[in-house]
């Protein structure tokens, strides 16, 4: 795709100077841009590497003396990353599947909207619902009775179990699994594990009688709201009474996984192998870091920033910044990182031998 420096500058809603009728056929790093590609130099760090390419034009930060960069045109970008935002979905060249593919499995009784494409080897279920303009690739899996809006992009690999409800400009990228089983499982008695719980881990652990996991089935689905996005290979369980929801405008990273009964609210971010147990509830606009982790009934507040590998073991009030494991106030624990790094301190100086002796 091949648009002027004028007209990127406008999709952006950014200023443009020098040169604006130069056409831009790619994005490229300053260091190997090309005459024709749009250099990224959003901020002073990436300035000289623009020598080292052959850009002609670049995006510059606020301010940025870009004619003695040696470019000849401009765009001058505020916020770099919702530039980033703006030029990767103009540029995105990603293959599109046209049509339906004569080995596509499709059952009669299914409703499929228009302007849909199907890949090679996917199958819909019966009673299934593809909205409007939807992109669906090969070897995808749409159970009996799914439901999915208009303008979804479900990449290669996808499993949609049935009750599972997808809202509006979805996307599940390769490999996303929705409304497996939860994992929940009982035994005939009480379990080691709720034992533990109620004894607080004072009476020791025998085995049981009867070993056996019976299975809990999960019921109640999946509802996905509008504007969501899931990452490769994050899965999100079934409810067993009641759905388990993903709130509109919520994005998935890569690797995560959201258990039976567990409540998305919307505009949250799940970073990349973040897990949420059963029946928790993440309020709007939430993110959990990577690797982080919520218990089973628990809740978190809206608003609230659960960093990297932090282990949330309690509710946690809205609008707090947890950090560590078990996860607790950023400040008191940065607090207690520096007792213990002081502690450390302290103890080596009286263990260690005297260098001077």
């Amino acid at each position: 795709m091949t648009q002027t420096v004028k007209d990127i500058a406008a999709a952006l809603g950014a200023k443009a100077y020098g040169a604006v009728d130069l056409s831009i056929s790619g994005l490229s790093e300053p260091a190997t841009a090309g005459p024709d590609d749009l250099a990224l130099a959003m901020s002073p760090a990436y300035g000289d590497a623009l020598a080292q390419g052959q850009a002609r034009a670049a995006v510059v930060w606020v301010g940025a003396d870009w004619q003695a960069l040696g470019l000849e045109a401009a765009i001058e970008a505020p916020r770099a990353r919702l530039a980033m935002a703006g030029l990767t979905q103009m540029m995105d060249s990603a293959p599109v599947v046209v049509g339906i593919s004569p080995h596509a499995a499709i059952d009669p009784s299914a409703q499929i909207g228009q302007g849909v494409s199907i890949g090679h080897f996917t199958v819909v279920g019966a009673g299934a619902v593809v909205g409007d303009l939807c992109q669906i690739a090969e070897y995808v899996s749409i159970g009996a009775g799914v439901v999915i809006g208009d303008n979804a992009q479900i990449h290669a690999g996808v499993r949609i179990l049935r009750r599972v409800r997808i809202g509006a400009h979805v996307v599940l990228q390769p490999n996303v699994v929705l409304g497996g089983d939860g994992f929940s499982f009982v035994t005939a008695t009480p379990s080691n594990v709720e034992i533990g719980r109620k004894t607080l881990g004072k009476t020791p652990f025998t085995a049981l009688d009867d070993p056996t996991q019976h299975r809990i089935h999960s019921l109640g689905g999946v509802v996905i709201g509008d504007d969501v996005e899931i990452g490769a290979n994050s899965a999100v369980d079934a409810g067993t009474i009641r759905a388990t929801s993903v709130g509109s405008g919520t994005k998935v990273d890569n690797l995560v996984q959201i258990g039976h009964n567990v409540e998305i609210g919307d505009d949250c971010l799940l970073c990349a192998q973040a897990a949420v147990a059963g029946s928790a509830r993440i309020g709007d606009r939430t993110v959990l870091g990577g690797k982080s982790g919520v218990g089973d009934n628990l809740t978190v507040g809206a608003d609230c920033v659960i960093g990297g590998a932090a282990i949330v073991l309690s509710d946690v009030p809205a609008g707090s910044f947890m950090m560590g494991y078990p996860a607790q106030q950023m400040l008191a624990y940065r607090a207690r990182e520096r007792q213990l790094r002081q502690a450390n301190i302290r103890r080596k100086a009286v263990t260690k031998p005297d260098e001077r002796d």
